[in-house]
Order: C-alpha cells, then sequence, then structure tokens
C-alpha cells in the first residue's frame, strides 16, 4: 500500500530547461520568459531556469544569460540553473545564482554522450564547483542521470548508483539529490527499492529528489512511489515537455500538471494551482517544434478542474 510520507510534495517545473532544450529551432526570448512568468503565477516554487552551457552544445539555451537577468530578483519561487561543468558554475554564480544544478550519469557511456566527460571527470568538476560554492555543496543539488537504465547498455546496476553517490556525497555532503529515469523505463517497485538502497546510505536529513520521464507510460506511478519512500521533491515539465537529445528514445518529461493531479487528488498538497498551471502547458504545447505529452491535458477543461 502506497503510504504519503508527508502531506505536501514539491512540483520543481524543469520545462524550461529540460524541455526547451528538446526544441532545436531557437525560441524567442521574449516567450520563454512568457511561459516562465506563467508557471511562476501558477504556483510553481522551485524551477529550473535553463543551464550555463555552451550554445554550441545546446543552442536553444544561447540567451541564459538574458533569461537569468530578468528573472534574478524574482520573489517566492527558488529558481535553479544547470552547469555541467566549473566554468557554467563560475557564470551562473557571477550572474547571481547559487542555486546549481549539477549532472553526472552513472553510466559512463550516456556521461560521455551527455558532456564528453567520463564519470571521474565529471566528479572532478564536481569538486570544483563545490570548491567555488564553497559550504561543502549546500544549495547545489546532484543529478545522478540514469540512474535506472542507460540507452546504450540498459540497466545499470545498483552497485553503480551506490558507488557514485558516496563520490558525490563524499565531495558535496550538504547538497540534495536526485536519482533520475532518463529513460523513462524504470518501474515503480524498482523505483522505491533503488531510493530506499541509496537513501540508507545517507543521512536521515538528507534531500532527494526524483526525476522521471513517461516513455513507458510509468511516470506518474514512479513519482508517487518514490514520494512514498520519503522522497520530497519531484521532478516535471508542464505539458510533458522534452525527451533528452542524449537518450536516443526517450520521450518527455512527466506532465507537471499529470503529477499535480495525482498528488493533490490523493491528498497532498502541491500549492500550485491546476487552472493556471493547464493554462501555461496549453501555451508550451503551442510553441513551434515542442514534443509534448500530457494526459490531462487530453481531458474536457470542465472535467480537470472538477473536485471529486
Amino acid at each position: 500500500m502506497i503510504v504519503a510520507k508527508t502531506g505536501s510534495v514539491t512540483l520543481l517545473e524543469v520545462a524550461p530547461r529540460d524541455g526547451f532544450q528538446s526544441i532545436a529551432e531557437p525560441l524567442p526570448t521574449a516567450e520563454k520568459i512568457a511561459v516562465i512568468e506563467d508557471l511562476v503565477a501558477s504556483g510553481v516554487r522551485r524551477m529550473e531556469l535553463g543551464s550555463f552551457v555552451s550554445p554550441r552544445a545546446i543552442a536553444q539555451m544561447a540567451d541564459m544569460a538574458d533569461i537569468a537577468a530578468h528573472f534574478k530578483d524574482v520573489r517566492g519561487c527558488r529558481m535553479s540553473v544547470l552547469v555541467p561543468n566549473a566554468k557554467g558554475a563560475s557564470l551562473a554564480l557571477a550572474a547571481g545564482y547559487p542555486a546549481l544544478v549539477f549532472v553526472v550519469s552513472v553510466s559512463e557511456a550516456h556521461n560521455k554522450a551527455n558532456v564528453n566527460q567520463s564519470v571521474a571527470q565529471s566528479l572532478d568538476q564536481l569538486r570544483a564547483i563545490v570548491s567555488q560554492a564553497g559550504d561543502a555543496g549546500e544549495g547545489l543539488r546532484v543529478d545522478f542521470g540514469t540512474s535506472f537504465d542507460c540507452p546504450f547498455t540498459g540497466t545499470v546496476p545498483l552497485d553503480d548508483v551506490r558507488r557514485v553517490f558516496a563520490e558525490a556525497l563524499e565531495i558535496a555532503p550538504k547538497a540534495e539529490f536526485a536519482l533520475c529515469d532518463t529513460t523513462g523505463r524504470a518501474d515503480p517497485m524498482m523505483v522505491a527499492h533503488r531510493f530506499e538502497t541509496v537513501m540508507a546510505d545517507a543521512a536521515p536529513d538528507t534531500v532527494w529528489a526524483f526525476h522521471g520521464h513517461d516513455t513507458f507510460g510509468m511516470g506518474v506511478a514512479n513519482a508517487l512511489f518514490a514520494h512514498s519512500v520519503g522522497v520530497d521533491i519531484i521532478e516535471g515539465a508542464a505539458a510533458g515537455l522534452g525527451g533528452c537529445p542524449f537518450a536516443p528514445g526517450a520521450t518527455g518529461n512527466t506532465a507537471t500538471e499529470d503529477l499535480h493531479f495525482a498528488f493533490e487528488q490523493g491528498g497532498v498538497a502541491t500549492g500550485i494551482d491546476r487552472e493556471r498551471l493547464l493554462d501555461a502547458a496549453d501555451r508550451i504545447a503551442g510553441l513551434p517544434g515542442a514534443r509534448t505529452a500530457s494526459h490531462l491535458r487530453g481531458v474536457p477543461r470542465a472535467r480537470a478542474l472538477a473536485d471529486r
């Protein structure tokens, strides 16, 4: 039986980062800003604003400095930015964004495809980032990509996840940590088991997040099982926007509105207004080149907004 550990959950919105990067043609900066403002207005309290990454790697993030400047003083929403290396961290810190997200894939093959580094090299970058930011990683979140499955090598051994986590924990003991189902192939039991196992290797007050995709239709169920074992932060993208460009076959992120419906219907508060979230998701779905997938957006709007 699934039992919520808390009466609330934080839905961390990743459409402006993980979602936008899946669109090949650059979007107008003003439209990106408008989408982000809609999401904040819906009640989203944590968001990945984008990535300080070379435009040669992800052209969609070429205007990151402009977007960062626009939202620097936003209130009510903790804006984090993804950085692939120490150089990106320097840019983010200089722009006034101390809430950093660093990604290292457990799978060597995927880490090479994603950031062109070995896992050991990525962990060296993490050391450099923590050295810059200080505070033993406080304010930093470390995402472990391919914590369940790799698009190139298949199921990732749990022992590999534990090993990479242990190294990251030593480097950044005060960081938040996230297990990421990069390909969407994990199942709910696997998600719960891996979280329980890896969480046992850390201090009880360590903050955990889950990043899922809905490739096999398991996105919402996986999130519910993660929350049931004590994961307080669940990542999603409004309208289900996304699809990792370095994970062949992976579809979009689990739709934030689907996560919202599942948790709220189950009595777990999100603090987000469903109607305004759906309006933001509609806007995202209308972006040129956007690949989206959402169950709730397909329901007649009056029914989607109705109480039980």
